[in-house]
């Protein structure tokens, strides 16, 4: 037996197309931009890693607060920063992080390539500059906070450049001749900043006395000696007071610290 036939939709009017248009045509192009962007998201490149020295500032202690905003409010690692990014292209990132160490102090680990630069530390650094008198001490903490981003700079590079070390000593030195190299190609400016670090080192033996046998560090008369010979060194005419018979090697040797570092950086040098 036969089913009967439904009946037929009614044709639809010229009138009811024309409304219907828009809707279609609206649909389509929908359809049309979300393929597109489905295809784009699928075809991008894929962003690379960064790459290079990168600065974060973690929110400090309440004793800290006065340091986190010192470092903001002067900007000085990120000048710092901006410079060595400039002369080198570091084939990963190495994140400096400003933040509240609890008494660790400033320092660079090998295992995360990452710098910490310990809000913590300035009061120390500026308290000396306070004590005898020093007409700007603000601007002299700015001078050692930029040494010591370039010191640990330094150490980074090491690290990058898969340089020996030759001992916690040998590298430590070798951070400290890298700091001084980035200072002193800022001219006079650079020079000015590396004396003010070296009169924070001398303070530091000043009022500490003996050195303490498990630094790594070279004792910190050694640090404000070496700081001032490269400064002779490099510019003797502008500094003719530094000038004494006991720094008349300055010279050769600062010359031989700028050619081995200049030389060890090429592969990382910008060209």
């Amino acid at each position: 037996m036969s089913r009967p036939q439904a009946p037929s939709a009614p044709a639809a009017t010229p009138r009811a197309a024309a409304r219907a248009a828009p809707l279609v045509a609206a649909l389509i192009a929908t359809l049309v931009a979300t393929t597109a962007a489905a295809l784009t998201a699928c075809t991008a490149p894929v962003p690379r890693p960064a790459a290079g020295f990168t600065l974060r500032y973690e929110r400090p202690a309440a004793p800290d607060r006065a340091s986190h905003r010192f470092l903001r409010d002067r900007r000085t690692a990120e000048h710092a920063l901006a410079e060595l990014d400039a002369l080198l292209s570091l084939p990963y990132e190495v994140a400096v992080v400003a933040r509240s160490c609890a008494g660790e102090g400033s320092g660079y680990d090998p295992r995360t390539r990452r710098i910490e630069l310990c809000y913590d530390d300035l009061p120390e650094e500026r308290d000396p500059f306070v004590r005898t008198g020093h007409p700007d001490p603000d601007g002299a903490l700015a001078d050692v906070v930029g040494e010591t981003v370039h010191h640990e700079a330094g150490h980074a590079l090491l690290d990058a450049l898969g340089l020996p070390a030759g001992g916690d000593r040998a590298e430590e030195d070798s951070a400290d001749d890298f700091a001084r190299l980035m200072l002193l190609r800022a001219g006079p400016r650079g020079e000015a900043a590396l004396l003010t670090a070296a009169r924070a080192h001398e303070l530091t033996a000043a009022e500490d006395g003996a050195p303490d046998p498990a630094d790594e560090h070279a004792p910190p008369a050694a640090r404000a000696e070496a700081h001032r010979c490269a400064v002779l060194a490099a510019a003797p005419d502008r500094h003719p007071d530094l000038a004494t018979p006991s720094r008349a090697p300055c010279t050769a040797a600062w010359t031989h610290t700028r050619t081995t570092w200049t030389q060890a950086m090429t592969p990382l040098l910008r060209r």
